[in-house]
């Protein structure tokens, strides 16, 4: 309920004001006309000047302010206005000052040239799948056209939210749920052609879109978690797998090597033992079979050669 209501927010503040944007140096003027004239009517009234020309005076004068005050119009640097007269279109007028004619002159409409940015989203969607996901996001666009965007559709800007959010159901229906995770580029690229193709003829052009997240069922994100630490420890596994298939490799080529020189074999076995045997405290089971391959004689000499060498405390 709170996110409809927060989309229905949403769009009623990107509906176009039909704003007639009285400038404040028109309200100025008028200031200054309806204080000269009650300043002249009480000036001439006390110069004893007859009432009916000090009723013309004040009549002329609150004739000019009120004209300059509804005729006096300032449009932004990023503003085109839509002029219409007597209902028909007659021009697009600003940046900056201009006049119009009260009464006969109508500008219902201001368009902003900047780059606007709209948040559209799509829920509970059904992926070509069968997923339902949740995607969220921001379409930027600029009107290049005023005068289409005023006279072509009634809200350019509520009707290009809704063209988004249309865009993005039918994108979402033709992609499977891995591609939608992965190729948010992709689904960019597509979401601004088909916005752009909409809007194109509204005097509109779509500049970029980017998806913000994507939500999918707490469950299938679950298993979907579970897939990808059963996929990780895969390939552990067979990390592990070719480690050992190395190792394996480099014992057969060092076997090669020690088959033809019976003397290194020894005084690395003999090396090896002297390295265990100098950790203190260190037990080292050789076997006697092992000892006399080694042709060490016994084991008594080579452990007190490394008790020798152990650091005294």
């Amino acid at each position: 309920m709170s996110n409809k209501y927060s989309k229905d927010k949403t769009l009623q503040s990107m509906k176009t004001k039909k704003d007639e944007h009285i400038s404040g140096i028109a309200a100025t003027i008028f200031a200054v006309f309806l204080t000269a004239s009650v300043l002249g009517a009480i000036i001439m009234s006390g110069n004893a000047v007859s009432d009916g020309i000090i009723g013309g005076y004040v009549i002329v004068t609150m004739l000019v302010g009120i004209y300059i005050l509804f005729a006096l119009k300032v449009a932004s640097q990023w503003e085109k206005v839509v002029v219409l007269r007597l209902g028909k279109f007659k021009e697009l007028a600003g940046p900056g000052p201009f006049w119009i004619i009260p009464i006969v002159d109508a500008t219902p409409v201001w368009i902003d040239h900047r780059v606007m940015v709209t948040p559209f989203s799509a829920e509970k969607t059904l992926t070509k799948d069968t997923v339902p996901v949740d995607v969220d996001a921001v379409l930027f666009w600029v009107v290049w056209d005023a005068e289409k965007a005023a006279l072509e559709v009634e809200d350019y800007k509520v009707a290009i939210a809704w063209a988004a959010q249309t865009a993005l159901r039918e994108v979402i229906g033709q992609m499977d749920l891995a591609n939608i995770l992965i190729g948010r580029a992709k689904m960019d690229d597509e979401l601004q052609r088909i916005i752009d193709e909409r809007t194109t003829p509204w005097g509109v052009t779509v500049q970029s879109v980017e998806i913000r997240d994507v939500v999918i069922p707490q469950d299938l994100e679950d298993t979907m978690s579970r897939q990808a630490q059963a996929e990780r420890e895969r390939q552990a596994r067979v990390i592990l797998g070719e480690s050992e298939k190395q190792i394996a490799g480099s014992f057969a080529e060092a076997s090669q090597a020690y088959a033809d020189n019976p003397t290194a074999l020894h005084l690395r076995a003999m090396n090896m033992l002297f390295e265990g045997l100098k950790e203190k405290g260190a037990l080292v089971i050789v076997p006697s079979s092992a000892v006399d391959t080694m042709n060490l004689g016994g084991l008594s000499g080579v452990v007190s050669i490394a008790q020798q060498n152990l650091p005294k405390e």
